[in-house]
């Protein structure tokens, strides 16, 4: 009946055109619909989480080079990797200009040909026909990247290609549009531009004609009609794809950049212990994350940028960053699906209610580091990331939330591998974090299951008791003052004595577990203890009163060790009225000044490592490096001075100020340096597959040909050292602290 009235009083035409409007309203419609209910079903996801406290986090950037604009519309980060940046670039800007060009397609198709009323319309279409093809080349481009060139890091198959087909696609109904559109038009049509303004519509166009298609030909009309619908179908789809794939990062990633940490790089989140009400400590379920870690498992691009630089995966080690991101991510998905009875997934999710529960589960495979190809030969994650891939897979049967996040979804051997260098995040484009979520689920296994390896174990039950790693006795921690005062003339003061006869000093030199007890970092606290005596710094030490910083029971996830360690520390540096420390650990300076403040250190206390303290004194005066020291140095940079705390001029200041010194910068340096496998507390542990981290960094190290490796650590140091041994390079080349080089140039030895 309503079909008759409509022919009684709508002509043809007009049943056409408002029959094209209602069906575009009804696919614009539905595709909206679908997008915004798996928008909010994820959202609702992420708010299963701890409710997270923004106000930690930094809303703005404003003129810094790693602000929110740097991120989103600089591409800092991408561009790291020039040209995946640029494509990516290309990417970005091309769709923010092809949306005028969609919005007048589209508006074209509705109203009979007539273009949306924009000046210069012939140089916008131009505009827009120029960004259609950079982009169409950037998807090649792309397929090459991952196909032709097989990048490691980039996963391969057909979801990880579908989103290069919709972009194809999109790309190509535009042009076919507009060249179906101008052999369709008649002569003279106003609302068809001039030929110099398609320089790819009209060859195209020239192309189809000679195919066959005439001009002002119902095919022409036809192929008009059925790219203009392919094209807005192919958009909607991807408009509902977006949400539930990694694309999901074009809505999130931005707001994760917006709510990016304003504290310092990798501050790890005190735990309230006092808490009688906490049912647990860490994150042993899902849930247990915060919501700002859950809006980071959406943000992710699945790049596998992080999974590139990172020590463990280059090394043979299952723990991939971005398959941690990526599992989280699933099990998150699947859990919250569960718990709030909303499908993620549509419009599958219409039909696909009732069916038996499965869940994504961790299989036991490792890495088959003997058969890769260059296994012995360097780094590579090609073992980590397919032993990744085949091990995630559906358990059928299984529901998701009786699927246990530390065991099921990330399995301890991938927790223990993790050295906390950040370089990982560092490289993350879209502001992701991922140690804070190792070290959180790191504390659940050891807080409430009682669970690490047995020489972690052994090292926090040394500490505990002896406050060093190697369980030595607490009376020895001061004996290296007597052996420093016998080889260099310099007798230490400990604060007690100062406080005794009423005098103070102006630093407070803090040993470390390292420099009190082993007999190769002594020799660095040696020259440093000469250099400040030589500079006229007036410095103390604790002695026996000093304790563990707490730093590797912390990185461990035993942080009832942590925080006791921390506050014994802090009481004693209260009682002397410590203003200033200076220390050689970086593990120690970091976690001095970026998190004792959160247990009451005061923030008058002045924390500086002591490259950056004899930075000072060189540019000062107070020292004068005179004699010189023919040396070919490299320097490695440690993860703790340099990405946790961006220190990375102070030590080569020093080097530059050595006459003699030549430096040697390796391929991968600073903020990309690679990590010596000793932190995270992996110190204390041993490394069960692959090959062993510094082995590999040392190795690096050796290509530009040093006859010195230079650190400014002495865990740095001790996995260097062990590392030439191992690769038979120690005859040759030696591992030595910047401040030893220092003191051979000022004291000519």
């Amino acid at each position: 009946m309503a079909s008759v009235w409509a022919r009684a009083f709508l002509s043809p035409e007009q049943l056409t055109y408002w029959g094209k409007w209602l069906l575009f309203a009804a696919a614009v419609l539905l595709a909206g619909w679908m997008f915004a209910a798996v928008v909010r079903r994820r959202v609702s996801y992420i708010r299963l989480g701890a409710p997270a406290a923004f106000t930690r986090y930094r809303r703005s950037g404003e003129g810094s080079k790693g602000g929110f604009g740097a991120h989103v519309f600089g591409h800092r980060r991408l561009l790291n990797d020039i040209r995946s940046g640029i494509m990516h670039l290309i990417y970005f800007y091309g769709f923010i200009v092809l949306q005028f060009g969609a919005a007048d397609l589209i508006w074209k198709g509705l109203n009979g040909g007539v273009p949306l009323p924009l000046p210069y319309y012939g140089w916008f279409a131009w505009s827009q026909e120029m960004t259609v093809a950079l982009v169409l080349a950037a998807v090649l481009y792309g397929a090459f990247r991952r196909y032709g060139e097989r990048l490691p890091r980039l996963k391969r198959g057909w979801k990880p290609s579908l989103v290069m087909w919709f972009i194809g696609s999109l790309m190509l109904t535009v042009l076919f549009a507009l060249a179906f559109e101008r052999l369709a038009a008649e002569p003279g049509a106003g609302h068809v531009v001039a030929s110099r303004f398609a320089p790819v519509s009209e060859p195209l166009a020239r192309l189809l004609e000679s195919a066959g298609v005439a001009p002002q030909s119902v095919a022409a009309s036809a192929g008009t009609e059925i790219f203009w619908w392919l094209h807005l179908l192919v958009l909607l789809g991807f408009l509902v794809y977006v949400p539930q794939s990694k694309h999901f990062h074009l809505l999130t990633a931005p707001v994760n950049l917006w709510f990016r940490r304003s504290e310092p790089p990798g501050r790890l989140t005190p735990l309230d212990l006092e808490d009688e009400e906490a049912e647990s400590f860490g994150a042993g379920k899902i849930e247990h994350f915060t919501q700002k870690q859950m809006l980071d498992l959406y943000a992710c691009v699945e790049c596998g940028r992080c999974t590139n630089v990172c020590p463990a995966s280059g090394t043979g080690k299952l723990l991939s960053p971005m398959h941690l991101i990526v599992k989280l991510r699933d099990h998150l998905t699947e859990k919250g699906a569960a718990v709030t009875s909303k499908s993620p997934w549509l419009p599958a999710g219409l039909w696909q209610k009732g069916r038996e529960p499965s869940a994504h589960v961790m299989g036991a495979l490792l890495p088959d580091w003997e058969g890769a190809a260059t296994a012995g030969k360097g780094t590579t994650i090609v073992p980590t990331m397919a032993a990744q891939a085949a091990a995630w897979t559906v358990r059928a049967g299984t529901k998701p939330e009786e699927v246990g996040l530390v065991g099921e979804v990330m399995t301890e051997e991938e927790l223990w591998a993790c050295t906390t260098c950040r370089n990982c995040e560092e490289q993350c484009p879209v502001g992701n974090e991922h140690v804070d979520k190792i070290i959180d689920m790191r504390r659940y296994l050891v807080l409430m299951e009682g669970k690490l390896p047995a020489d972690g174990q052994r090292a926090l039950q040394n500490i505990e008791r002896q406050s060093n790693p190697w369980g030595l006795p607490r009376a020895e921690r001061a004996a290296w003052m007597a052996e420093c005062e016998s080889k260099t003339g310099i007798r230490v003061p400990t604060m007690t004595e100062l406080k005794r006869r009423g005098d103070e000093a102006d630093v407070l030199l803090w040993a470390g577990s390292m420099g009190a007890y082993d007999m190769r970092s002594r020799r660095v606290l040696y020259a440093l203890v000469r250099l400040l005596d030589k500079a006229g710094v007036r410095f103390a030490t604790l002695g026996a009163e000093e304790r563990s910083s707490g730093d590797t029971a912390r990185r461990i996830g035993n942080e009832l060790l942590f925080q006791e360690l921390c506050r014994e520390n802090i009481e004693t540096l209260a009682k002397y009225g410590v203003k200033r420390i200076v220390t050689a650990c970086p593990h120690t300076y970091n976690t001095f000044k970026n998190e004792y403040p959160d247990f009451g250190l005061s923030p008058d206390v002045v924390v500086e490592h002591h490259t950056e303290l004899l930075a000072r004194l060189l540019a000062e005066g107070a020292l004068r490096p005179s004699h010189a020291v023919d040396e070919r140095v490299t320097v490695h940079d440690s993860c703790y001075l340099g990405r946790y705390n961006g220190t990375y001029e102070a030590p080569r200041s020093l080097l530059r100020a050595i006459p003699g010194v030549t430096i040697e910068e390796m391929e991968r340096s600073r903020a990309n340096g690679m990590c010596c496998g000793a932190g995270g507390g992996l110190m204390w542990m041993e490394e069960h597959s692959g090959t062993r981290v510094n082995h590999a960094r040392a190795a690096q190290a050796l290509e530009v040909k040093p006859t010195v490796i230079s650190s400014a650590c002495p865990y740095c140091l001790t996995m260097m050292e062990d590392g030439l041994k191992a690769l038979s390079a120690d005859e040759k080349v030696i591992a030595r602290d910047v401040a030893e080089l220092l003191a051979d140039s000022v004291f000519g030895e």
